[in-house]
C-alpha cells in the first residue's frame, strides 16, 4: 500500500503485523493461533508436565479419577493457565499445559498438586482431620518444554495407556 511502511524483524526480513485487538473485545487466555496473550503480552508457554503420588502408588482409580481431571482443569484455570490435554494413570499423571509468563511453571505446578492433595484428602479420605499436613503427590515432577514437536507430545500423552498395558504384558512374558 502506498503511503505505508513495512515492518521488519530483526534479520530484516519482512513481517506480518499482527491483529489488533480491543481491549473491549479482548478475554484474558484468548487463542490467535496458539499464541495467548493477556493485557501487555503475547505468549505461547507450553510445557509436558509429569507426576506421581507419593511412593508410586497405584492411587488414582475410581472416584478419584473421574474427579480429578476436572479438578486439576480448575486449578490451573485459577492460575490463568489451561490444561490442554491430560492422561490420569493409576500411578502418575501427564499434562500438556499452557502458562502464562507472569508465573512460573513451579509456582502453577506447586499449587495445582498442593490444592489437589487437600481436595483429595478431604473428599475421598477419613474425614475426622483437616488433612492439610498430608501429601499425596511425591515432591518432585518431570517438565519439559513443548515446542514444534507438540503434536507428537499431545499423540503421546493420548497413547500412553495402551503404552503402559503393552509394557505391562511385555513384562509378563519375559518374567
Amino acid at each position: 500500500m502506498p503511503g505505508r511502511q513495512a515492518e521488519f524483524d530483526i534479520c530484516g526480513k519482512p513481517t506480518e503485523k499482527l491483529p489488533f485487538v480491543s481491549r473491549a473485545s479482548h478475554t484474558k487466555g484468548s487463542q490467535m493461533n496458539d499464541t495467548q496473550s493477556l493485557q501487555h503480552t503475547r505468549w505461547e508457554r507450553k510445557y509436558h508436565v509429569i507426576f506421581i503420588p507419593k511412593y508410586r502408588k497405584k492411587a488414582i482409580y475410581g472416584e478419584i479419577r473421574r474427579h480429578l481431571g476436572q479438578v486439576l482443569r480448575r486449578l490451573a484455570e485459577q492460575k490463568e493457565s489451561q490444561i490442554e490435554e491430560g492422561h490420569l494413570m493409576s500411578d502418575h499423571v501427564h499434562v500438556l499445559i499452557s502458562i502464562p509468563p507472569k508465573y512460573s511453571v513451579a509456582q502453577v505446578v506447586g499449587f495445582i498438586k498442593g490444592k489437589s492433595a487437600i481436595y483429595i484428602a478431604r473428599t475421598f479420605g477419613e474425614r475426622r482431620q483437616n488433612f492439610t499436613g498430608q501429601h499425596f503427590w511425591a515432591r518432585g515432577y518431570y517438565v519439559t518444554t513443548v515446542g514444534r514437536d507438540e503434536e507428537a507430545v499431545r499423540a503421546y500423552i493420548r497413547d500412553q495407556e495402551n503404552e503402559d498395558r503393552r509394557e505391562d504384558q511385555r513384562q509378563l512374558f519375559h518374567q
